[in-house]
Parts: structure tokens; C-alpha cells; sequence
């Protein structure tokens, strides 16, 4: 803030007009070089800071030609703002790294409120790539697939007589998400038997952390690693202490990730001031992520669930967790995604999810493809979900005694 007030005891001097006139020339060529030149100014100092800029450009002029003529040629109404949107997403599809892509407004909302737990019009289903099959890992209870008697291990094939084909997750997911009150027609094939599920939406009740205590045992499961994640994991592992619990399950199956600082303070419900995970860029330490000193749960015997579907964060949480030796694994063999995404805001309400370093566990392990093998291996099956069966917790229990 710059002050009007004039000092006593100081003479008051005018500056030349001539003065004035050169430095107002001087400013407005700097303020010309800054806005012409931002990105090579930024590209510059932003290291200085942490940022990271890139002042290069690409020859569009192919891009250019292939927009006029389909602009002159084509037989019918082309939305430039759509042709936008589809060119900035091929250039990132280009790359050929699953986890970096482009999200329209409408995806970068969606995805900004499956994060938050905020999921409005839905059924009530969780997905996730399987043998390159769209299928339903969990359902969510009292919700409207469940009631439809849609089943965990069902592969959609079509929504509203779609066929999915090579959509993504995330493209999927919108067209089976709506307004509260309307229908979703899904197409599911369940063995070799494919079947129609009308279903209505409703008002999702979805948060990402539940608990229970059966048998002295407090079963803690986290289904994904929202912004509400660390607070509703801490009071949960205050209400096991205050109960007196004698052991913990976590459970992460169906788990594919979320946050990582919500991971980070998930296995600082355990782990006292420990490093969590080592993040590299081109094989040099950028970061290194700590608990707090407030471990909650620590030496209570624990045990973690994962199965196929337990990603990422979860990752995170279930290597720490085994690195330390605090925790048995129980389960599947995790699925294996060992990098770390930052969203980037771009023009129009648009996101740029893009891969910027790979994840390390305490040991120095990235675990992309391979995954972290359990201690105890137990399948699951659809028939043993549906039936109320749980071998995989039913196993864990067991490792507790």
C-alpha cells in the first residue's frame, strides 16, 4: 500500500514533465514486453518459485488446414467450441499415459465432485477398468442398482442402448449420472447372460469413510481419498480407542485413490512423524511426504485389506503401512499405479490431469504395473459378495488371533 500522507519537515519537489513522459513511455514498454512475452518471463523466473512453465510452441498451421476444410466441406453444423475441446484432447490422448488427460468443463466438474463426495443424481454404483471390462466393483447400500438387483462383478456394456465400446471410466460415469428422479437404462453382462436394468436416480449418499466394531475388532473401510477422508478416519480411530477396540481392519478394496495428503494422514493414524512416500521427477527427489505425530491407532495389530481395485492412495497407505511392519496385507495383489497427477486449470472451466512424478514407498519401491502383493492371498468372488460372504475379512480376522 502506498501512502498520500506527506512527511513534515520534507520539502515538496516537482518532477519535470519531460520526466514524467519518458517514465511513463519506459512502463508501458514493460508492461507491453510483459504481456507479449508472458509465458517466456514465466518460463524463466517460475523456477525460481516451484512453477514450472514451457515458452515453446507448436505448428498449428496443419491443425489450421484441417479446420478449413472441414469447415467448407462438411455437410452439415460443426460447433466450433466442441472441435476445440476434441483437438485439446487428442493432444493430450497423444501422449499415451492413461492417467493424463483432458477434462471439459462438464468432466472437470464431475470429477472435481466425485473428490469432494458431492456425486447429486446417481445409482449408487462404483466402476473400474477390469481386463479392459467396465465393471461394477462395489455397490453402494440402500441404493438404487442394489434395489434394481444389479450385482458387484456385472460388466456394463451399454448405457441407454449405447454400447460403451472404448469410452473411459469417466465418460461412462456421465451418462449413468442425472438429474434426481429420472431413469438410466443399463445393459449388463453377467457371465454369459446379458441383462436390462431400468433404474431411478436418486440422491447419492456416499461418504467415504465407514466403521465398525465386531468382536473388539474396529473394521475401518475407506472407499476413495476425498477432501473429507483425514477428519472422518480420525474421528473414527478415536471412537475404536475410546471403545477400547484390540485390533484394526482397513479396509481398501475397491479403493482406487483420491488424494494423496488424505493418504498421507490416513497412515498417520499408525505412524509417528514417518516419510509416507518419496515423489520423483526423471529419477530426482522432488518431494518427500511425513505423518504428523499424532498416531492414533499405533500399536494396535492391523491388518489392510486390498484386492485388484485398491489404487493409488490406497497404494500409498497399504506400502507404508507394510514397509513399517505395523500391518499384515490381506487380499489381492493391488493393481499397480505408482505415479502422481496434478490438475492444472485451463480456459473454459477445462482441466488438464497430467502425470508429474512417480511414487516411491518408505523401502524405494514403485509399484506401477506390478502392484503390492498381501502377506495372505484370498480371492473373492461375485457369488460370495452377493451371498454376504467375505473370506477376504473373514482371513483377516483369522491373521488378528
Amino acid at each position: 500500500m502506498v501512502s498520500h500522507r506527506r512527511e513534515r519537515g520534507v520539502k515538496e519537489r516537482r518532477v519535470p514533465t519531460g520526466v514524467w513522459i519518458v517514465a511513463f513511455v519506459f512502463v508501458a514498454g514493460l508492461g507491453y514486453i510483459g504481456g507479449t512475452f508472458n509465458t517466456q518471463i514465466f518460463s524463466a523466473i517460475g523456477p525460481m518459485f516451484g512453477l514450472k512453465s514451457y515458452a515453446g510452441s507448436l505448428d498449428l498451421s496443419s491443425l489450421q488446414t484441417t479446420y478449413q476444410l472441414l469447415k467448407a466441406n462438411y455437410d452439415g453444423t460443426l460447433d466450433d467450441k466442441t472441435l476445440i475441446e476434441g483437438a485439446n484432447k487428442g493432444l493430450v490422448d497423444s501422449v499415451g499415459d492413461e492417467y493424463t488427460v483432458y477434462l471439459n468443463q462438464k468432466e472437470s466438474e464431475e470429477f472435481d465432485n466425485s473428490l469432494s463426495g458431492t456425486i447429486g443424481g446417481g445409482v449408487g454404483i462404483e466402476l473400474s477398468m477390469r481386463d479392459k471390462n467396465l465393471t461394477i466393483i462395489r455397490l453402494l447400500r440402500d441404493n438404487p442398482a442394489e434395489k434394481a438387483g444389479i450385482m458387484v462383478g456385472d460388466i456394463i456394456i451399454a448405457v441407454n442402448g449405447e454400447a460403451v465400446g472404448d469410452q473411459t471410466t469417466e465418460q461412462v460415469v456421465s451418462k449413468i449420472r442425472g438429474d434426481v428422479g429420472t431413469t438410466v437404462k443399463l445393459t449388463v453382462l453377467r457371465g454369459t447372460e446379458t441383462k436390462d436394468f431400468t433404474v431411478t436416480r436418486a440422491n447419492i449418499n456416499n461418504p467415504s469413510v465407514y466403521s465398525t466394531i465386531q468382536d473388539g475388532v474396529g473394521v475401518l473401510t475407506i472407499i476413495r481419498f476425498d477432501s473429507q477422508t483425514s477428519e472422518l478416519a480420525k474421528t473414527a480411530a478415536r471412537d475404536f480407542k475410546s471403545k477400547g477396540v484390540e485390533s484394526v481392519i482397513l479396509d481398501l478394496r475397491g479403493n482406487g485413490g483420491g488424494y494423496v495428503t488424505a493418504a498421507q494422514d490416513v497412515a498417520g493414524l499408525w505412524l509417528d512423524n514417518k516419510i509416507v512416500v518419496t515423489e520423483r521427477t526423471n529419477g530426482q527427489v522432488v518431494d518427500e511426504l511425513r505423518t504428523g505425530r499424532d498416531p492414533i491407532l499405533a500399536g494396535l495389530p492391523t491388518v489392510v485389506l486390498v484386492d485388484a481395485s485398491s489404487a493409488s492412495a490406497s497404494e500409498i497407505v497399504a506400502g507404508a503401512l507394510h514397509d513399517y511392519k505395523v500391518a499384515k496385507l490381506v487380499g489381492e495383489n493391488t493393481f499397480g499405479k505408482g505415479s502422481v497427477q496434478k490438475l492444472l486449470n485451463l480456459p473454459g472451466g477445462a482441466e488438464l490431469k497430467v502425470t508429474v512424478a512417480r511414487w516411491y514407498t518408505p523401502n524405494g519401491a514403485n509399484i506401477s504395473k506390478q502392484g503390492i502383493a498381501p502377506d495372505v492371498t484370498i480371492t473373492i468372488t461375485p457369488d460370495d459378495v452377493n451371498a454376504g460372504r467375505d473370506p477376504q475379512l473373514d482371513a483377516a480376522k483369522a491373521a488378528l488371533k
